[in-house]
């Protein structure tokens, strides 16, 4: 869509030297015609260089991004410009991404197109906000042959975006999907005492793999090692529970608490989808939506779907109301993963929900600590105010650790862990449960 013309710094130089040298005549009466003859030719120039701007046909432009994003991280995107007239022109180009969604670097860049021709340019955008976000028309502006005006246009379509949470972690699992491998990301697998599985095929031996998994028949026909690889006999159900309230709005680096806990969410989904058991989903202190836990490998596209547009509210948690909605949604005993901000003022709502839930689940309570905690009980104490603030800081662990307490009495596996760590110290947890015969 065509905005305006406009002029250019040039051409508006050449409009205050003009306008100066309108002072010479009024002391030398003679030049006043050659004074009337240049700003002639000036007009004329300028009508011109505007006639020719606004009959030049505008570029044709494409943007070229991937239809979803993670959060926090930089990625490319790439603008086309085709050039149909027969000159060379030259643009300043401003993208409208979503200001309120994402960081960017390189805007606005200044690019020339050859005539009949074509050109691209790059810049880096960081998502910072998850949700469903729309990209304008790409501004841009042409100037003129002679550079005395530009013209302003939206050109382009309009382009919707989803931000995800960000699956590196997830992309990293897959990578080191072995369990040989899975120690490097602190992720530990133990065995069941006994054997306690079932066999699933034969493969070649691994570095880390048991003797006792060595099967030496196979291994004399074919003059290797063959071992053989099993798999849990028992497939169950993992219910996430997702704390949507103002406890999650804490923020640690750049991703808040419900970020770090929806990273969490999504790598946990996996590894139990990768171990055949059922996936579903709940969030509740906020809006609340419902996935029907379901196994398979379509089930994590689904759950991120569900998800990956939430956000935390002002609300506090209601935790009676989401023990109430769990137990009648989901009947069949399961793994249910409760993903929180513990506070000592919760004591009295989540008690009585963690008794009820533990009636037919076994519950985990994933909580997320303040690294900024740590730290402060580190810090050196020099002065009043830091003493002061040192003695809050072990009282607010103290009945913290107190909650923590009282819910691995009624039943619960509390697990706290900073935001950072939470992912892996979730999925080991999950693991020793599982090969535990816990669930």
């Amino acid at each position: 869509m065509r905005l305006s013309l406009s002029p250019t710094p040039l051409l508006l130089r050449w409009l205050t030297a003009w306008t100066l040298l309108g002072l010479a005549p009024a002391f030398w009466p003679e030049l006043t015609g050659y004074w009337l003859i240049t700003g002639g030719l000036l007009l004329t120039i300028a009508a011109l260089d505007a006639f020719t701007l606004h009959l030049r046909p505008p570029p044709l432009v494409e943007r070229w991004m991937p239809p979803a994003l993670p959060l926090g991280a930089w990625r490319p995107i790439r603008l086309r410009f085709n050039n149909p007239s027969n000159q060379a022109i030259t643009l300043t180009v401003f993208d409208h991404y979503p200001t309120a969604a994402a960081d960017c670097a390189d805007l606005p860049q200044r690019i020339t197109v050859n005539a009949s021709g074509w050109a691209e340019l790059t810049y880096r955008l960081r998502p910072v906000i998850r949700g469903e976000w729309t990209f304008a028309p790409v501004q841009i502006w042409l100037a003129s042959p002679r550079g005395l005006w530009q013209r302003d246009d939206r050109l382009g379509e309009s382009t919707t975006v989803r931000i995800y949470p960000d699956f590196a972690a997830i992309a990293r699992y897959i990578r080191l999907a072995s369990e040989q491998r899975e120690a490097l990301m602190g992720i530990h697998q133990r065995r069941r005492r006994g054997e306690g599985q079932s066999f699933h095929q034969l493969r070649e031996y691994r570095i880390g793999d048991s003797l006792r998994q060595i099967d030496w028949k196979a291994t004399a026909r074919t003059r290797k090692l063959i071992a053989r690889e099993y798999q849990d006999e028992r497939h169950q159900t993992v219910l996430f529970l997702l704390d949507c309230s103002r406890r999650m709005r804490a923020q640690d680096d750049d991703l808040s608490h419900f970020d770090h806990a929806l990273n969490a969410l999504i790598l946990l989904a996996y590894v139990a989808l990768r171990q055949g058991d059922a996936v579903g989903v709940h969030s509740f202190g906020g809006e609340q939506r419902w996935l029907t836990p379901r196994p398979g490998p379509g089930t994590l596209t689904r759950l991120i779907n569900t998800v990956y547009d939430l956000q935390p509210t002002l609300e506090p948690p209601d935790y009676a109301e989401m023990a109430h909605l769990a137990l009648t949604r989901q009947c069949k005993r399961a793994l249910i993963v409760l993903l929180t901000n513990l506070r000592d003022e919760d004591q009295d709502d989540l008690r009585p929900a963690i008794m009820l839930l533990n009636r037919r689940h076994l519950v985990l309570i994933a909580n997320l600590r303040e690294p900024v905690l740590d730290e402060l009980l580190t810090q050196p104490i020099h002065d009043l105010p830091q003493a002061q603030l040192y003695a809050t800081t072990c009282h607010y662990q103290l009945q913290r650790n107190r909650v923590q307490e009282e819910l691995r009495h009624l039943g619960g596996i509390v697990l706290d862990a900073p935001p950072h760590r939470l992912p892996a110290a979730m999925v080991n947890q999950y693991l020793d449960l599982k090969r535990g015969g816990r669930l």
